[in-house]
């Protein structure tokens, strides 16, 4: 009987993973953000279909490498973390596809990837543990000490050899003595080192992918014995919880048509941006609260199941939640209307609008009989494709353009512009920090003198950030061309030093 090769050979994967590790040291180490993410994912698809064990067939290569491409466009645009999180759930698709690993029900797809996540950090250890434990037992030595051996000869010669040409060849022996060992050093730091460790241990799982195995336990045959009906989850249960449920939502949602609908007076003390600070957050919780109430009321086999009654009490009170989202949506609204807009605030919307879909989406399920698996996997694609529209988007941009243009000093109402948080909105802030300064009466030069030493800055900082091809990016090249179109930095604003700058910013 043949015996079994390895399930990791020291060949085609592990040179690939040689390969990439080496790429991300070039395109990444110690270097900004920029298009460098996004060669170094479409390189790792490329490094997935090279090393798979089965080379997938020429149209499904060029369909996974399209995945790739598509889902790596909003980093060549710009990097984010919503951009690199929408390109490795690609990159772990792909790597489940070249191994057949991809459920023929996609439904089961976010399962899937959840069990392939939860091997990732311990893939490349478990992997060498087992490709060491299966070398033969019988040998004297092991092959790396057998490999080391068969170099001591040639290794020592040559040491020789190289001594007696650096006696007689001046040259040989000036290009010795210019060898610094500490460059060497510099070079295999402990950060670049670590460095390596991490994106081998990402890479490997990607090229040698597998989900975490699940142990079931077997299914012993019992006597069937009478259960009593859980009371707490029991018929009569859900039916008075929903009919409580939906009156005490009912009230809510009639004060908010009248307050923040209707624009009704508000108790004395009280203002608006008030009354939708205080719910905005907590409306959310209720939401989630009540859209896992509703998942354990109409589950298979559970009391709403069959009941007209609990249904309909049911579809009455998701589309309650759904009001719910849209005012504390409209109380976000109110608030940034008030007090501006951070991407702390811009997040809280998105994540609204996100529940929002969620419940549509149980109502959906509920309609439509579908499974709970369903419903994770819709609720997935819905967050994917936020991430992907976001991560297109250049948010502190958007919210210092915002800002800007809803402040004091631009639009006449609002509150004064906060010019030390559009600063650290970083360098896309600059172009709405140029419309400030135009729009700012020459009466207030010291405000207008501060936005223009936080333009200084800024522009300077991008400048510094940018001045390596790794970091390029659409975004950063459109930033970079509206600084050459517009004034130079410093000229007409009296602030030609940074020593200038730090007593403006004093």
């Amino acid at each position: 009987m043949t015996e079994r090769k390895p399930a990791m050979p020291a060949g085609k994967g592990v040179a690939v993973l040689a390969a990439l590790v080496v790429v991300s040291d070039l395109l990444m180490f110690r270097q900004a953000f920029g298009i460098n993410l996004a060669l170094f994912a479409m390189a790792v698809s490329a490094g997935v279909l090279l090393a798979a064990r089965r080379r997938p067939s020429l149209k499904r290569t060029a369909l996974l490498i399209g995945l790739a491409a598509f889902a790596t466009f909003p980093l060549v645009i710009g990097p984010s973390p919503t951009g690199t999180a929408v390109a490795i759930v690609a990159l772990m698709f792909i790597a489940l596809a070249t191994s057949g690993l991809v459920p023929q029900r996609l439904a089961r797809l976010p399962f899937v990837l959840c069990r392939f996540l939860a091997i990732v950090p311990l893939k490349l250890f478990e992997d060498a543990r087992k490709h060491a434990a299966k070398r033969p037992a019988d040998r004297s030595a092991l092959p790396l000490g057998a490999g080391l051996r068969v170099w001591i000869l040639p290794i020592g010669l040559a040491a020789v050899f190289l001594g007696l040409f650096a006696m007689a060849n001046p040259v040989i022996d000036d290009m010795l003595r210019s060898i610094d060992p500490r460059a060497l050093w510099r070079v295999l730091d402990l950060w670049r080192i670590s460095f390596w460790a991490l994106v081998a241990i990402g890479v490997w799982a990607m090229l040698r992918p597998r989900l975490l195995r699940l142990r079931l336990r077997a299914v012993v045959a019992k006597p069937e014995v009478l259960v009593s009906e859980n009371v707490l989850l029991s018929h009569g249960s859900m039916l008075r919880s929903l009919f409580v449920f939906n009156a005490m939502f009912a009230v809510q949602t009639l004060l908010d048509l009248v307050y923040l609908w209707g624009g009704a007076d508000l108790p004395d003390g009280m203002t608006q941006a008030q009354y939708a600070h205080r719910g905005a957050y907590p409306l959310m919780a209720t939401a989630l609260l009540a859209g896992a109430f509703v998942l354990v009321a109409m589950r298979r086999g559970g009391p709403g199941e069959d009941s007209v009654a609990i249904r309909t009490l049911v579809h009455a009170w998701i589309a309650q939640n759904m009001l719910l989202c849209v005012s504390a949506i409209l109380r976000l609204d109110l608030y940034v209307e008030v007090y501006s807009l951070t991407e702390l605030r811009v997040a809280a919307g998105i994540w609204m609008g996100l529940v929002a879909i969620g419940l549509a989406l149980i109502l959906l399920r509920i309609l439509l009989r579908r499974s709970n698996e369903w419903l994770v996997a819709m609720n997935l694609a819905s967050l994917m494709a936020v991430l992907y529209v976001t991560a297109l988007i250049d948010i502190p941009a958007a919210i210092a353009r915002f800002n800007v243009e809803h402040s004091v000093e631009v639009a006449n109402k609002g509150v004064p512009l906060d010019l030390g948080y559009l600063r650290s909105l970083g360098p896309s802030a600059i172009p709405a920090l140029d419309v400030y300064i135009d729009a700012v009466q020459s009466d207030d030069d010291t405000k207008r003198r501060k936005a223009q030493a936080y333009r200084m800055v800024l522009a300077s900082e991008f400048r510094r950030s940018n001045l390596d091809w790794r970091s390029w990016s659409l975004r950063s090249a459109s930033l970079a061309d509206y600084l050459s179109a517009s004034f130079a930095i410093g000229e007409n604003s009296g602030i030609n030093s940074f020593g200038d700058i730090r007593h403006q910013l004093q």
